[in-house]
């Protein structure tokens, strides 16, 4: 009776594996939600959302307390006539470029250097040390170096009998500048470099040895091919970071009650300064969200076009 019933009813069909994916993936799919979310609502709150405000306040002319007054593309063509937002325009990419490429130069001499000593963890912490304070107390700390009658100038009237050099005068800020970014910067890349090459295995290292690869051959062939995905993520969060680097320039090249010279801006010091009273007339919202969002699509095109450049093929090993 239970054999014709059960044929009667035919054969009872099983839970294939693609069922069971979809029943994993549905779950999978509930449990990472909770998470997601809020992370989701807390980057439009306080970075969609804004960068669109922004936009719109950048078609108007605006001092944060009165009506907005509409300009349509009025903001963005006076950039271009403006002569300081050109100059921090090109310190922008000069600290992009110049910076960055003797960062990573840094980077990989003292990678290729360190990862053979004894102590490295040590040394890695040290270099890394410039990163995590803040870069107000460094900015100081740089200043106190460099002033007239500072470490640097003391030490060479002392040894050598020279005259104090100007090394934070308008001719010579900014590169003090360049040399202070680069100074902070570096124990970050040092780190993500060195933390890439430790994965690689040391037997492409031996068998480079035994094939009388120098030191140059072994970071062309061994290094750079085995960790180009870390270092192109490195490249890219270095481009972003370029763009944001405000509180050195601040502190370093200002005066108490006063900002920089305008001949060392990059694009944040001139939003910052155009929106809370560097120039005159202050509080030009409207011209300074304008500045930010053409940096914004720039960096963006830059990005994307690096991301390009720097796309390879995954090596496994």
């Amino acid at each position: 009776m239970a054999l014709a019933t059960a044929t009667a009813r035919g054969p009872r069909r099983r839970r294939g594996p693609r069922a069971g994916t979809a029943a994993f993936e549905r779950s999978r799919r509930r449990l990472y939600l909770p998470f997601v979310v809020p992370a989701l609502l807390l980057h439009l709150a306080f970075v969609i959302g804004p960068t669109l405000a922004a936009l719109w306040i950048s078609f108007h002319e605006w001092d944060g307390v009165s009506g907005m007054q509409w300009r349509g593309l009025d903001n963005y063509s006076a950039l271009f006539d403006d002569p300081t937002f050109r100059t921090a325009l090109v310190n922008t990419f000069i600290i992009l470029v110049v910076a960055g490429a003797a960062i990573f130069i840094v980077s990989f001499g003292l990678t290729m250097l360190v990862r053979e000593m004894r102590g490295r963890s040590f040394i890695r912490s040290v270099l890394f040390f410039p990163h995590i304070v803040s870069a107000i107390v460094l900015s100081i700390v740089w200043g106190f170096i460099f002033q007239h009658n500072g470490v640097v100038n003391t030490f060479l009237n002392k040894v050598f009998g020279a005259e104090p050099i100007g090394w934070l005068n308008a001719d010579n800020l900014f590169r003090m500048i360049l040399i202070g970014t680069v100074w902070i910067s570096t124990g970050l890349y040092v780190t993500i470099i060195m933390a890439a090459v430790d994965r690689i295995p040391r037997y492409f290292y031996e068998d480079a040895l035994l094939a009388g690869a120098n030191s140059f051959q072994r970071l062309r062939y061994v290094t750079l091919p085995l960790s180009w995905d870390v270092i192109s993520v490195a490249a890219i969060f270095w481009t972003i970071s370029s763009l944001k680097i405000f509180e050195f320039i601040y502190a370093f090249g200002g005066t108490t009650n006063d900002l920089p010279p305008p001949s060392v801006w990059n694009s944040a010091l001139f939003v910052y300064g155009e929106s809370f009273g560097g120039r005159s007339p202050s509080y030009l919202f409207g011209y300074a969200s304008a500045s930010a969002i053409l940096m914004l699509a720039l960096f963006t095109v830059l990005i994307v076009a690096l991301r390009r450049v720097l796309r390879r093929d995954s090596i496994e090993f």
